[in-house]
């Protein structure tokens, strides 16, 4: 499955116009071992119809060698395949997303209030919409720029 999402203007990190976001079920290849890898296990919250939200743990995955891209891994028992779901997406798309809503394309997001971000990922099966602490994607972040410059 193959989705894009947008930069938003003046808020890339070294790369401008649109960038691709892709879900896939494989794992992905292992960085080079020159690589700085950054991987943090959030919980987050699948909004939805129901009053009651749903709670699951989600991976952020970051490597130098990608580094104009961030990873968002949901676990196997959200996907019909029951297999891993990943997106790829610009890391400039969730930075600027915790200020602004953000995305034109498959994968949006926007500041929720004070403490929350919305992201909501398209693709031809639907839409799942998914609240993250702004805190944990904040120090996500973090981890990756600082992962790029050791």
């Amino acid at each position: 499955m193959s989705a894009t999402a947008e930069n938003p203007p003046g808020r890339t990190a070294g790369a401008a116009g649109t960038a691709t976001a892709t879900a896939t079920a494989t794992a992905p290849p292992a960085p080079p071992a020159s690589a700085q890898a950054v991987e943090m296990r959030v919980r987050a919250r699948v909004i939805s119809d129901d009053p009651l939200y749903r709670a699951i743990p989600v991976a952020l995955r970051f490597t130098s060698a990608e580094p104009l891209a961030v990873r968002v891994v949901f676990p196997a028992e959200l996907s019909p395949e029951d297999t891993d779901n990943e997106w790829v997406f610009p890391r400039a798309l969730l930075e600027a997303g915790l200020l602004a809503p953000t995305g034109t394309g498959d994968v949006r997001v926007w500041p929720c209030g004070r403490v929350q971000a919305v992201v909501e990922f398209h693709s031809p099966e639907g839409v799942a919409v998914i609240q993250f602490d702004i805190a944990a994607l904040r120090r996500f972040l973090r981890r990756t720029y600082a992962a790029t410059t050791r």
